[in-house]
């Protein structure tokens, strides 16, 4: 596939100058955002709101922007996001939606209505044929997600504790999946404890949605329900023990396949565009309420029409980055037993993996991994 054109431009504004959504909307036109038909069309724009607590999701004050070049077009945008399979302020649309109001996410905002796109409990989805897929034969996509005429991903760059970062290929993969959908790509890795690790404090249980963990009142232990277990890595992320891991080898890579697959589903054969604030790049998910630290500096934003390409140009800005001192990477780095990967988000969190989600959208033909990169000063 050729080399796609990626558009960059840093934070930087001059006092008295652009202001910073100003800044984006400029970026984006000069993306050949206006290239799409947007007349009286439904444009998605699926975002993740931030998890209750979470304070480094994308501000709404970029949504604003984005909606109202696409409004400029004559589209008709929307924000959307499927809920969550874990416990949390994100599992059903009521619960969703106070969330995304109380992290400043209102139609005054923004400029437009918010549609949860699995709806009410996550089960309206419809089955999207995955073409070329390897591992998903039909997708299970949040249906307001489908139902737009073209698809737009605003995506907060940062770190990710099972796919290494999160960028556009999760935001539209993971994100748009329904709640079965997200059932679906965790399915290959169980949960496993390590009896001697585990304190008993039963942190893990309260993220599991599933009923697979369960307290031995005897061993004062945690256990893991097998047959419960969808892998989804919540409880991994919840132990300060480092007592529960994951036991099959390649789930990572499995998750990022089927994530890549997902991703498909959602692009295919409609316009789309794809936009990145690489800023308060926490080690976690914005699922997290716990967000952490950033782990590197703020880069900047990136726009493509290429989600691979989109995803590659921005950890390729990442890694020429030095780490936070004062970060979970930072504290790794430091540690007696570091072992250098070469790699700030393997290094942040080791258990995790990312380049086999690329190459695997790539090779299924999401995108290409080689980019021509495009400064705007």
């Amino acid at each position: 596939m050729d080399r796609s054109q990626v558009f960059f431009t840093d934070f930087r504004t001059s006092y008295g100058g652009i202001t910073m959504p100003a800044k984006l909307q400029k970026l984006i036109r000069m993306a050949g955002i206006d290239k799409i038909d947007m007349d009286g069309r439904f444009v998605a724009i699926k975002m993740h709101f931030g998890e209750l607590g979470n304070t480094g999701y994308i501000r709404p004050n970029f949504a604003r922007a984005l909606v109202d070049v696409i409004k400029s077009l004559g589209g008709k945008p929307y924000l959307t996001d499927c809920n969550t399979l874990y416990p949390g302020s994100r599992k059903n649309a009521l619960e969703h939606l106070y969330c995304a109001w109380e992290n400043g996410f209102t139609p005054l905002t923004v400029g437009c209505p918010i549609l949860i796109a699995d709806g009410l409990k996550g089960t309206d989805d419809v089955e999207v044929p995955v073409e070329g897929g390897e591992y998903v034969k039909k997708a299970k996509i949040g249906r307001a997600v489908m139902d737009g005429d073209i698809i737009i991903s605003l995506n907060h760059f940062k770190g990710h504790e099972a796919t290494g970062f999160g960028g556009a290929l999760k935001n539209l993969g993971m994100g748009c999946g329904s709640r079965a959908g997200k059932k679906e790509q965790h399915k290959n890795g169980k949960a496993y404890i390590t009896p001697d690790m585990c304190r008993g404090c039963r942190l893990c249980e309260k993220q599991c949605a599933n009923d697979a963990l369960r307290f031995d009142d005897a061993t004062r232990k945690m256990e893991v329900l097998k047959d419960n277990c969808v892998g989804c890595g919540r409880c991994i992320g919840a132990c300060n023990f480092d007592a529960i891991d994951c036991e099959d080898d390649n789930s990572s890579q499995m998750l990022n396949y089927r994530m890549a697959e997902y991703a498909k589903a959602v692009v295919d054969g409609r316009p789309q565009f794809h936009i990145s604030l690489v800023m308060d790049i926490s080690p976690n998910c914005d699922c997290h309420a716990e967000n952490d630290a950033p782990i590197l500096p703020d880069v900047g934003m990136f726009a493509s029409f290429d989600p691979v390409a989109l995803d590659q140009a921005c950890v390729d800005a990442c890694l020429k980055l030095t780490p936070i001192r004062n970060s979970q990477l930072g504290d790794n780095i430091n540690a007696p037993d570091f072992v250098d990967h070469h790699d700030h988000f393997t290094n942040s969190t080791p258990e995790s993996e990312w380049k086999s989600c690329l190459e695997h959208a790539a090779k299924i033909g999401v995108g290409s991994r080689e980019y021509e990169l495009v400064t705007m000063k």
